[in-house]
């Protein structure tokens, strides 16, 4: 898999909230799911624009929601993982075991 069928380090945290939320993601739970996983608070706009990447490259797919009444009539568009995006995920957490394989941080090396 060439570096541009990798995810980004962004990308690769979009792609795991969406998997986490099934077919129940929606840019606002999307990004909670990261905040609440990461403790970071990234911009709703970087959300949507990862999306639209995502979906560009076929790693996700998306739909339109009913409308809610809540939303003034207005529909959600949900995300979904797609093959392609769940096979570009593992490809990256099988670099990131093999780096991690063996590694033992806070151990004083032997010289």
């Amino acid at each position: 898999m060439a570096r541009s069928d990798r995810p980004g380090a962004f990308e690769e945290v979009v792609l795991l909230a969406v998997a986490r939320l099934a077919d129940q993601g929606y840019g606002v739970t999307i990004l909670r799911e990261i905040e609440d996983c990461t403790n970071t608070q990234p911009a709703l706009g970087a959300i949507y624009a990862t999306l639209e990447r995502l979906e560009a490259r076929g790693w996700v797919s998306s739909y339109q929601g009913d409308a809610s009444p809540v939303r003034g009539g207005r529909a959600r568009r949900h995300y979904k993982l797609t093959g392609a995006g769940a096979r570009a995920l593992e490809h990256t957490r099988r670099i990131f075991d093999r780096l991690w394989d063996g590694l033992a941080l806070g151990r004083r090396a032997r010289s």
